[in-house]
């Protein structure tokens, strides 16, 4: 089992847990089969950190996936067939389904935003705007919905924004600053108006540029300054009405924070047979 999985996944089970499950106690302990349902059309994910969920309060637990991740399933579509404890099954059941509701919720709506843009050339990232502790997992389910990860953390790559900006004293210092200490790290400079975008294309070692909430006929003029110079990200303001036109000016990338965070979960079921 990965260990970023079993570590969360165990931090989950002893918050449900705690001393013990004193409505499971009640039960029987006896083998039982159970099926997980959709009860939506949804891209699933979440596989391995359900599995983790079961099994780890008992290892004889049969699981049989009918999916794996990044599989479109439908309404009322069975996912998996357990056997095994009873009791172990329905300590399990929350913890797993929050995994699978919530990655696939990511991955669903990864794929509906991907879905909409597919005739252009853009690709959409996710952001750091991620549930706490829930990052690795959720990147990883914005890949199962065709989406591309944007940077992990703070430490893989340097993004000067506003407030780096304003404290560097101007944006050709604070680039330079970059350079000089973090050669080999990536570099995104965030823009916020087309002057600064030409003040960027003006110098080298930047990896891309945001453009942060410029409309779309400014997406369109920066498309035309940096065509063949750097590519362009845009964000900001981007939903299910604005990202196709977003992804129309020509930008390379189109980053959102609303595919991790301004999620619905997925309504799934587990139920004795």
């Amino acid at each position: 089992m990965n260990k970023d999985i079993e570590t969360i996944v165990q931090l989950a089970l002893a918050e449900d847990l705690g001393s013990g499950d004193v409505s499971a106690s009640l039960l029987e302990d006896k083998i039982i089969q159970a099926n997980i349902v959709c009860r939506e059309d949804a891209v699933i994910c979440g596989v391995e950190y359900a599995q983790a969920a079961f099994l780890s309060l008992n290892q004889d637990i049969q699981i049989n996936w009918q999916i794996k991740d990044g599989d479109l399933v439908k309404l009322s579509q069975v996912l998996c067939t357990l056997s095994g404890s009873s009791r172990a099954i329905i300590s399990g059941e929350r913890v797993a389904l929050n995994f699978l509701q919530t990655l696939s919720a990511v991955a669903t709506q990864t794929r509906l935003l991907v879905d909409k843009i597919s005739h252009t050339n853009a690709q959409l990232l996710d952001t750091r705007k991620t549930l706490p502790g829930l990052r690795l997992a959720q990147k990883y389910a914005v890949k199962c919905g065709g989406g591309v990860n944007h940077r992990l953390g703070l430490y893989d790559c340097i993004m000067l924004k506003e407030n780096h900006i304003i404290a560097s004293g101007s944006l050709t210092e604070a680039i330079n600053n970059a350079k000089q200490k973090f050669a080999n790290l990536p570099l995104i400079v965030e823009v916020e108006t087309l002057d600064q975008l030409n003040e960027v294309l003006t110098l080298s070692g930047v990896a891309r540029v945001l453009c942060d909430n410029f409309s779309i006929q400014m997406l369109a003029e920066a498309v035309s300054l940096a065509k063949g110079k750097l590519p362009l990200e845009a964000s900001g303001n981007v939903d299910n009405t604005s990202i196709v036109a977003i992804a129309e000016t020509g930008v390379d990338f189109i980053s959102t924070g609303s595919i991790t965070k301004n999620i619905q979960a997925v309504d799934l079921s587990l139920r004795f047979a």
